[in-house]
């Protein structure tokens, strides 16, 4: 049983747009004017361009090759097995983080109604043990709406999404057309009170890759997507630039819609009473009954979304881990409405254990960090699948792919950096984890070691030694604050650029790669089932238009 092919353009953009359009406003424009002030802006632009650099890697070979769980799934092709489980396994557990964050944000705001929902500290996004309860009950109502099958999902996403438009782009212009200072941005300190350092912070810890980077739910989502070589890329472009536009009105809006009260004592310093977000807090203080009400509707409807396209996405992702041996197969085993529902089972409990056990800051931390490093591998992939699969058809094909390849790698390294060096340790931990737990399993399978194709992984350390001491030594999150900008922007270029050509002569040969394409092709065209053994034998497994399965000798043998 496959899964189905039923998202059309409208929505798989509204898939991409609902994961963009979270709680990241709803918090954003606070968090990005504490670190940056008025040069928040620019803190979202860079992280806009950043972001739809990879996108727009990631367009051309989930296009190519549009398979479920495409974060997991798409580096098999390119860097084989043990690649694939690194960065499925890195990208997994910051997915999982993604629907509990969006859950506790919306009960967040709800607090202010329902006191009883957040802990008797008063701290933002802290919840009660009856709070949690609730989140606990929420997570498990998206796994529920997920099982009634994309098409419904799909549906049931594009009408709250055209309410997750309209929401914040209302309170935007009502903003502007309300209370606008102009003196904000260039008194209390200039536009740049924090120079580039804040700049740069505000883009990875500040929220905007963390709400940025919702496109990922549309490549999760190719493998049930309607002609994707047309459709995957339209909606990836169309998503983020609809959201960066959305969110740069907003933050122009609060900076504007900001009093002197809020601004005494510096932007790091901006605070509103009786703990109110910061929308609230500017819609409070200027008396605007109704705009509080749209706000409190959105500050529920737009977490509670994101979190519903999160479930789905990361069911389709933990599918990709089955379909690359690393979680037991019977974990993708799909419903009658053709969804992995066993793979979501075990999100479920995972997002219970986020819930319950781990701190909302540090659930925040690992997402961004953690689903970046995964990303990494789409700037070095569409590089090499040029070469790997040159006949392949392409109706979309990524302009400059060699520099915007390395531009791609570099901007996911910035952000990785950014984070700090507390996150990136956090997030190397869980990388060893993922090692060790990859080791137990070729163990108890009694595979050999040569078939995991390790070899074709030999950049991934070097990649992240590099990053670490860079951070280790860094301004941000921890470190030791020896080197600064200008130079370590250019010692994570200096690292990228040797990682990027290292990893292109790491990836697997023309048949290798072949082989495990036309596996893949096979299995989602015409439900047969193949297995494929590259690294044994120069044969490669293809299927004719009448779905009948062959092998074939690859050309040059």
């Amino acid at each position: 049983m496959t899964l189905n092919r039923s998202i059309g353009f409208i929505g798989l953009t509204f898939i991409a747009v609902g994961g963009v359009i979270g709680s990241g406003w709803i918090f954003g424009p606070l968090i990005t004017a504490k670190l940056a002030g008025p040069a928040s802006i620019v803190s979202w632009a860079l992280g806009g361009v950043g972001m739809l650099i990879l996108a727009l890697s990631f367009a051309e070979i989930s296009s190519l090759i549009p398979v479920a769980g495409g974060i997991a799934r798409l580096p098999m092709f390119s860097h084989g097995k043990f690649t694939a489980m690194l960065m499925g396994w890195t990208a997994w557990l910051g997915y999982n983080t993604a629907a509990p964050i969006e859950t506790i944000a919306a009960l967040d705001y709800l607090a202010a109604y329902f006191p009883w929902l957040q802990a008797a500290s008063g701290e933002q996004n802290a919840l009660s043990l009856a709070g949690m309860a609730v989140a606990a009950g929420v997570l498990v109502f998206f796994t529920v709406l997920n099982a009634f099958g994309v098409q419904a999902f799909a549906k049931a996403n594009t009408s709250i999404t055209w309410f997750k438009i309209a929401i914040p782009s209302v309170i935007a212009l009502s903003l502007l057309y309300l209370q606008f200072e102009p003196d904000n941005f260039t008194e209390y300190g200039g536009f740049m009170p924090f120079g580039w350092t804040g700049v740069f912070s505000a883009i990875s810890t500040g929220g905007i890759i963390f709400s940025l980077i919702g496109f990922r739910h549309a490549i999760d989502m190719a493998g049930e997507t309607k002609k994707p070589q047309i459709v995957i890329p339209l909606a990836l472009a169309t998503s983020l630039l609809l959201c960066l536009f959305i969110y740069e009105i907003l933050q122009v809006a609060f900076v504007g819609a900001l009093s002197p009260e809020h601004l005494a004592n510096g932007w790091d310093k901006i605070k509103f009473s009786n703990n109110l977000g910061p929308l609230a807090g500017v819609i409070v203080g200027l008396g605007v009954g109704w705009l509080t009400v749209v706000l409190y509707a959105g500050a529920v409807v737009g977490p509670l979304g994101a979190g519903l396209i999160s479930t789905g996405s990361n069911g389709r992702l933990a599918y990709a881990m089955t379909e690359n041996d690393l979680f037991p197969s019977w974990l993708g085993r799909l419903s009658a409405n053709k969804v992995p529902m066993r793979a979501m089972g075990l999100n479920l409990l995972v997002g219970f254990y986020v819930v319950f056990f781990m701190k909302f800051e540090e659930a925040v931390a690992l997402n961004s960090a953690a689903i970046i490093l995964s990303f990494s591998i789409g700037p070095i992939a569409v590089y090499t699948f040029r070469k790997q699969l040159a006949d392949r058809p392409r109706k979309f094909q990524l302009p400059c792919v060699q520099l915007m390849g390395i531009l791609g790698l570099w901007v996911a390294s910035l952000v990785i950096y950014w984070s700090g060096w507390h996150v990136f340790r956090v997030m190397f931990i869980s990388f060893i984890i993922g090692i060790v737990m990859f080791g137990v399993h070729v163990i108890a399978k009694k595979e050999h070691w040569k078939e995991q194709q390790i070899d074709h992984a030999f950049w991934v350390f070097p990649y992240l030694f590099g990053l670490g001491w860079i951070s280790y030594l860094g301004h941000y999150g921890g470190g030791l604050m020896v080197i600064d900008f200008p130079l370590d922007v250019i010692l994570v270029l200096a690292l990228s650029v040797i990682i990027f050509y290292l990893a292109a002569a790491s990836a697997m040969s023309v048949p290798q790669a072949r082989a495990y394409f036309e596996e893949a092709r096979c299995h989602h065209e015409t439900q047969h089932k193949l297995t494929v053994y590259p690294e044994k034998t120069p044969l490669i497994v293809a299927c004719d238009e009448e779905a009948e399965c062959e092998i074939i000798e690859p050309k040059g043998h």
